[in-house]
């Protein structure tokens, strides 16, 4: 349904921050996970058809979305990680507007309005100067936009920051369900973003593609690999220059880390179960920017 096809995007003074992506998606939600500065925002944009690739392709249903991307447009929504509102409208106003310029007519426009506005818990705050609005309502409100015109593919880049425990969750469940039919790409920085609804997870650091598949498979590509220890405070820097650490918690005996590792760091080390953020530092530090501290070196990236 939707192919990037060898994705690089180069900006000036020789930054690379895209570097000859390939993915080819369907139906369903695709969690893009990366540190900051990996080259999620950028994709996105080109995804979203709002940067141009300096190379490569960008499909949509067979048609070329570069050269011509209307098609894609008309049924494409997306919330940016920057997103822009008019402070001196209100919340009804402002999506009114946007459904205009969509082409959307009035009457469709003001039932998926109040429609949208009911499903971000907005319908409160709808007389209210969007200025008014907290960081959070914010971003609820460009969740609404992104989904005015019932598109079927959904880009969203960072759509929990600012967000409460409770509406990261509706967030989440809302983008699944949306998943059941549509293409749905969301980026993020956070595990546990997409940890519990993205059948199908792709790592990216440093433009490039690490490691794509399901939550499984990047659990086994780690499992027996994670351990537990104790260690004393004053060994703690030694450890961390030695090994990933993904937690630590200060108790009275010392401080309990839990760590990555090839073999077992130290005698009282115990193995644990993997998680999905223990898979993800293990890509991530696997792939060389920890050079040989404990970790085994980086597989090749996986593309299908």
């Amino acid at each position: 349904m939707l192919e990037l096809i060898d994705i690089t995007k180069d900006y000036k003074g020789g930054k690379r921050a895209v570097d000859g992506i390939t993915m080819h998606l369907g139906p369903g939600m695709l969690g893009l996970l990366g540190p900051n500065g990996a080259g999620k925002s950028s994709l996105m944009r080109i995804v979203a058809t709002v940067t141009r690739p300096t190379a490569g392709r960008v499909r949509y249903l067979g048609a070329d979305a570069v050269a011509e991307p209307d098609r894609l447009r008309r049924e494409l929504g997306y919330l940016p990680q920057d997103f822009g509102v008019y402070p001196n409208l209100t919340s009804r106003e402002f999506l009114s507007y946007l459904a205009a310029a969509k082409g959307i007519g009035a009457r469709s426009a003001r039932a998926r309005i109040d429609e949208l506005l009911q499903l971000v818990n907005l319908t409160e705050a709808v007389k209210r100067p969007l200025g008014a609005y907290s960081g959070g309502m914010l971003r609820r409100v460009g969740i609404a936009q992104a989904l005015l015109a019932d598109p079927r593919v959904i880009v969203v880049d960072e759509p929990t920051a600012g967000l409460d425990p409770e509406e990261r969750v509706r967030l989440r469940n809302l983008l699944s369900e949306l998943a059941a039919d549509r293409v749905v790409m969301l980026s993020t920085h956070i595990v546990s973003d997409v940890e519990s609804v993205a059948s199908d997870i792709a790592v990216v650091a440093r433009g490039r593609l690490l490691r794509r598949g399901a939550p499984d498979e990047l659990l086994r590509e780690i499992d027996g690999q994670v351990w537990e220890a104790v260690v004393a405070p004053a060994d703690l820097l030694e450890v961390q220059a030695r090994h990933v650490v993904s937690r630590m918690v200060r108790t009275g005996n010392g401080v309990r880390l839990r760590l990555l590792a090839a073999e077992q760091p130290q005698p009282d080390a115990v193995r644990v179960p993997p998680d999905l953020e223990d898979a993800y530092l293990g890509v991530i530090h696997g792939a060389g920017e920890r050079g040989g501290a404990g970790w085994p070196a980086g597989r090749r990236a996986v593309r299908r």
